[in-house]
């Protein structure tokens, strides 16, 4: 049996890169997913309800929410995954990449915990995950409004456990570096670029967030930082 076997899991950005990564993982553990995503994709996995799903929109999470608890009976774990971003110099940043990177990032992440959040409280023995950065512990020049929308990721999941913790709801910041999937590809990312070689995989990512998710209910792992080899420290 695995360890997930009766457990139902929402993932938002579920369709690619980590999210899908995450979702193949909880799926052969044996869980029953909700996969959110602006294509709505299933990924032709067992056991799971895929919709399209924009995380700026509180009412598509909603409705994802309640189609999850409606179909598999409740929620217990969330990854908050879905995330944009767009690197280069502040001053030469578009505004409307600046709003999306709020309004996927740190806007995403609160409607998310809003709609699912009163699941997780009738679950009794649940997960919050969000899916944040290196760029939310580190202020890294060239990604200034992607780690302030990061920084309030970690912030707000920090805040919500310590709401939540009393009442059976573990709430995790999984904080990857360079992580070589289709992120920001065009919006300061290249195919072919050297600093991708030697940077992690969505599957290392997901390994974390396995790993954060089978600690026995007596403790919890609030804050997880991960680093390729080939990526320099900072302080």
């Amino acid at each position: 049996m695995g360890a997930f076997q009766g457990r139902v899991a929402l993932i938002t950005g579920a369709s690619r890169g980590i999210g899908a990564a995450v979702a193949r993982r909880l799926s052969a553990e044996g869980a029953a997913l909700a996969l959110g995503s602006r294509s709505g994709d299933d990924l032709g996995l067992p056991e799971t309800l895929g919709m399209p799903t924009d995380v700026r929109d509180a009412a598509a999470l909603e409705a994802l929410a309640a189609a999850a608890a409606e179909r598999f009976g409740g929620i217990d774990i969330v990854v908050a995954n879905a995330g944009i971003g767009s690197y280069g110099p502040f001053e030469e940043l578009d505004l409307d990449a600046l709003d999306a990177m709020i309004d996927v990032n740190l806007k995403g992440t609160l409607y998310t915990a809003r709609a699912t959040v009163p699941h997780l409280l009738r679950s009794g023995a649940a997960d919050f995950v969000s899916l944040a950065s290196e760029a939310g512990r580190r202020g890294l020049p060239g990604e200034a409004v992607y780690c302030a929308s990061k920084f309030g990721q970690v912030g707000f999941t920090r805040a919500l456990e310590g709401e939540l913790r009393e009442r059976g709801v573990r709430c995790s910041s999984v904080c990857p570096g360079g992580v070589h999937t289709d992120f920001a590809m065009g919006t300061g990312r290249e195919r072919g670029m050297p600093m991708l070689e030697g940077m992690m995989s969505a599957e290392d990512v997901a390994d974390v967030v396995l790993h954060v998710l089978t600690r026995p209910r007596h403790m919890r792992i609030l804050e997880t930082a991960l680093r390729p080899m080939s990526e320099a420290s900072w302080g």
